[in-house]
């Protein structure tokens, strides 16, 4: 009798993950024998952990900050997403090797496209705002449905640096531009921290924003940001940041425990219900 399937996320710090919420919804959703744990793993320990996932039963598992980037660097193999963006997300096995991947594009996607259909019809110029690892997913995401992308990030050099990565159709510019590249923007997308809790609120005047534009913010906590609620007050699609973590998670979930989960109402609840609770 083969022992139970069992996954993981790992990061440092680890308590505030509810990637565990998420995966055991599901197990118990599809009557699964398996388990998926949180591990804090600190830099310094995770290429042993690494190393041993196959004698502690593991199939594979998550992983967050601060290990994207090197875990990518410490895997036997990773798929093309993880190579354009840079960093990991999710690991598992082929054969005996170690696989990187990166489901956040694909998260991303999946969010826009279950809460905002057709936002991608007709597509033209998207504004991102941010350069870091999320910025990257985003840019990666948008480029493969064909939009042309406007970086803006309040630091030059970051954003520039991110714009060659990708090459033609990502054009990096300062904040101060941010107004008016709006005007021929289909599609505004928040990947900075600001107006997260505990974080500055983000100040941006949507006024020149065409109404039939979406606007996503990936920051979920709070559920609704400024940014989210300006937007919907002025008309335009709103999309928050808890859909791509839920649909970032359905691929790993498939590879490690052989069922293609779903995103439910039932398990969206679930997550907002926690986040209200313990934002």
């Amino acid at each position: 009798m083969s022992p139970s399937p069992r996954a993981f996320v790992i990061g440092h710090p680890i308590a505030h993950s509810r990637s565990p919420m998420i995966h055991g919804f599901w197990l118990e959703q599809h009557g699964l024998d398996g388990a998926y744990e949180k591990i804090d793993v600190p830099p310094e320990a995770l290429r042993g952990f690494l190393a041993s996932l196959r004698a502690h039963g593991y199939r594979g598992g998550n992983v967050t900050v601060p290990h994207k980037t090197e875990a990518l660097r410490l895997a036997g193999g990773r798929d093309a997403a993880a190579e354009a963006i840079g960093a990991a997300n999710t690991l598992w096995f082929d054969g005996d090797r170690l696989v990187a991947g990166n489901t956040d594009a694909a998260g991303f996607l999946g969010s826009l496209d279950a809460e905002a259909p057709g936002w991608d019809h007709g597509a033209g110029r998207a504004v991102v705002l941010g350069a870091g690892g999320a910025a990257r997913a985003v840019v990666h995401a948008l480029l493969a449905r064909g939009f042309a992308i406007d970086l803006v990030n309040r630091t030059p050099d970051k954003g520039e640096a991110l714009a060659r990565d990708f090459g033609t159709g990502v054009r990096a510019h300062g904040f101060a531009e941010s107004a008016r590249l709006l005007g021929a923007a289909g599609l505004l997308v928040n990947t900075t921290s600001l107006g997260m809790a505990g974080q500055p609120p983000l100040t941006l005047d949507l006024g020149r924003l065409e109404r039939d534009a979406a606007v996503c913010d990936i920051v979920y906590v709070p559920l609704e940001t400024g940014l989210m609620r300006a937007a919907r007050q002025r008309g335009h699609r709103v999309v928050g940041g808890l859909g791509m973590l839920l649909h970032q998670a359905v691929p790993g979930f498939e590879r490690w425990f052989g069922v293609r989960p779903s995103v439910t109402p039932e398990l969206r609840a679930l997550i907002e219900a926690d986040i209200r609770a313990k934002p």
